[in-house]
């Protein structure tokens, strides 16, 4: 702060008020520094609490080095995904056939309650030679807690709103791992004959790299298995039948289907590495 004239202000005669009490005079020439004035007071730094270490000792970087500017906030190696949609996959240069155990791939595994989608999903995402992520559809959805609309509860535009929201999720995670180099599998009951709960929208959120399959084995095989199921994934006999009825409006469609009617979780899963590498070869048209 200065004068009008330009002169700076003088010291102030007495403490600033906040600051503690004013510097000593510097004694003139001649007369030599008081020990106790060679290095100003510091306060000492209060002992640990017991059973804690004791904190390092400060460094001081040495007179006129530069200082290290402070590190920006960092997220690792995570890549967020690119604005377009995911590309079709290529198989490797001079391959004469893609190998689905290494490939990076988008996966969509389609079918009814009951299908064992969920089961050969995550084992086929447990078992591949590298990183693979699953995604399930009805464990987004049913983030929502409070408020959660249950489709078996009636089909309305809340529970429409919660499933378009809990796809949309579901498309960016899955390009968010492709992005970042992780395979992934996502599960969800896709309809042929309704577009709300189409392929439509799974293409527009995940990208035309998608590669979906249906997993569709009889009737009786999916009765028996949503027996076992509780809770609000446990759907009636007759809403299991019409679910698996329009199912089969898949077959004629050009997507590649798999009848695991009579073939366990890790025979199925072998099953899905077969199909995935013709879908690599031949990417189905949808």
């Amino acid at each position: 702060m200065q004068h009008a004239g330009g002169t700076p202000l003088p010291p102030p005669h007495g403490p600033v008020p906040g600051q503690g009490a004013a510097m000593p005079p510097h004694p003139g020439p001649g007369h030599p520094i008081p020990p106790h004035q060679h290095q100003q007071h510091q306060p000492q730094a209060a002992p640990p609490a017991p059973g804690w270490p004791a904190p390092p000792p400060p460094t001081t970087p040495p007179h006129g080095a530069p200082t290290a500017p402070p590190p920006a906030e960092a997220t690792g190696h995570i890549q967020l995904p690119p604005g377009a949609p995911v590309a079709l996959p290529s198989p490797p240069a001079g391959a004469s056939a893609p190998d689905a155990a290494h490939a990076a791939v988008a996966v969509l595994l389609i079918g009814p309650a009951g299908a064992g989608k969920t089961s050969v999903a995550r084992h086929w995402a447990d078992t591949r030679r590298v990183p693979t992520a699953h995604i399930s559809l009805d464990d987004v959805r049913e983030w929502v807690r409070s408020g959660f609309a249950d489709p078996q509860s009636g089909w309305n535009d809340h529970s429409e709103a919660q499933y378009r929201l809990a796809r949309r999720t579901c498309g960016f995670a899955a390009r968010n791992f492709l992005a970042n180099g992780i395979s992934c599998i996502l599960d969800d009951a896709v309809f042929p004959d309704r577009p709300v709960i189409g392929l439509g929208g799974w293409k527009r959120h995940v990208g035309p790299g998608l590669l979906p399959i249906v997993l569709l084995p009889g009737l009786e095989i999916v009765l028996e298995r949503n027996a076992r199921r509780t809770g609000n994934r446990r759907l009636s006999d007759e809403e299991v039948a019409r679910i698996h009825g329009r199912m089969a409006g898949w077959y004629g469609s050009g997507l590649p289907i798999i009848d695991n009617s009579a073939h366990d979780v890790p025979t199925t899963a072998r099953l899905l590495d077969d199909v995935v590498a013709r879908s690599i070869a031949s990417p189905p048209s949808w």
